[in-house]
C-alpha cells in the first residue's frame, strides 16, 4: 500500500489528512498489544465527513495509522505540547495514556519508519502545497482533524465541537482565521474554541507562513459532531454528519474565497 494519497485539485485550498488512515503493516500490528489493535486514536472517517464538501480542493491523505508514526509530529520527537500529556512521533500509549505495544520499536525502527511513512507524506505534502503556491500565488491548506470529546489525560471536561488551531494566530493571514472563527461561532448547536487545547500541530505550525503565501489552519473536529459512539465500533452517524457538513462546507469555501485577498 502506498503511504500516501494525493488528489491534485485545480483551486488554493489543501486539505490535509494525516489521521484517518488504519494500514498497519502485519509485522507491526503484531507486536502492538489487544488494546493497540483496537486503533483507537484513529480520525474516525474524516475523509468521509470531508468528501465533496469543496470541488477542486486538493486532498493529501496518509493511509498508514499514527501508531505506525505520527505523520503530525515534530519529525525530531520534539514535544508540541511541553508541559502537557501528549504523543510522540511513534505513540508508546493511546490517548487515555495506556501502553499499546506488547514490544515496542527502538529507536532505530523509529527512525526507519519516519523515512518510510512521515517522510514520504510530508514530502507529497509540500510537493502539492508548492505546486498549488505556484499555478494560484498562494496555497491555503486546512488540516482536518477529530478527536473523542471527552479524554480526562489529554484535557479537562468536555471538548468543544470545533476546535481552530492557527498556533496564536501565526500560521495564517487574519482574513483566514477571521472566516473560519465566524462561520463556527455562527453554527447554531454548536461550541467552539480558538487555539484552545488543540492549537496546530506539527503540519500547521511547519506550513503556515502567511508572509511566504502559505497559509494553515487546523480543524479538530469533536467526534461527538458525527459519530454514533465514540466507543469501539466508532460508527459513522449519517444524521449528525448531514447536520455538520454544511458548516464544514460553508468554512472550507470562505477559505477559497480568501485567497485573492492573500496574493501579493
Amino acid at each position: 500500500m502506498q503511504p500516501v494519497e494525493v488528489f491534485a485539485g485545480s483551486i488554493p485550498v489543501v486539505l490535509g489528512m494525516p489521521h484517518t488512515g488504519t494500514y498497519v503493516p502485519d509485522e507491526v500490528f503484531a507486536r502492538l498489544n489487544a488494546r493497540g489493535q483496537t486503533l483507537s486514536d484513529t480520525d474516525w472517517h474524516i475523509h468521509k465527513l470531508y468528501d465533496g464538501l469543496l470541488p477542486g480542493a486538493s486532498i493529501v491523505r496518509a493511509t498508514f495509522h499514527r501508531y505506525v508514526v505520527d505523520a503530525n509530529r515534530d519529525p525530531s520527537g520534539a514535544s508540541l505540547y511541553p508541559g502537557q500529556n501528549t504523543t510522540g512521533l511513534v505513540p508508546m500509549s493511546d490517548f487515555d495514556g495506556a501502553p499499546i505495544w506488547n514490544e515496542s520499536p527502538d529507536a532505530a525502527e523509529i527512525e526507519a519508519r519516519r523515512v518510510a511513512y512521515h517522510a514520504v507524506y510530508h514530502a507529497a505534502l509540500e510537493a502539492e502545497l508548492e505546486r498549488v503556491r505556484a499555478e494560484h500565488g498562494v496555497a491555503i491548506l486546512y488540516d482536518c482533524h477529530s478527536i473523542r470529546s471527552v479524554i480526562p489525560h489529554l484535557f479537562d471536561g468536555v471538548l468543544p465541537d470545533f476546535n481552530i488551531g492557527h498556533n496564536l494566530y501565526t500560521t495564517c493571514a487574519p482574513q483566514c482565521a477571521q472566516a473560519v472563527a465566524q462561520i463556527c461561532e455562527e453554527a447554531e448547536g454548536y461550541s467552539t474554541v480558538i487555539n484552545g487545547r488543540f492549537k496546530g500541530g506539527w503540519t500547521t505550525r511547519h506550513y503556515g507562513r502567511p508572509d511566504q503565501g502559505l497559509h494553515a489552519i487546523q480543524m479538530e473536529l469533536a467526534q461527538s459532531t458525527h459519530l454514533k459512539d465514540e466507543n469501539v465500533g466508532w460508527a459513522y452517524d449519517p444524521d449528525k454528519a448531514a447536520k455538520l457538513r454544511p458548516h464544514l462546507k460553508n468554512i472550507l469555501e470562505a477559505l477559497a474565497a480568501t485567497a485573492p485577498q492573500l496574493k501579493g
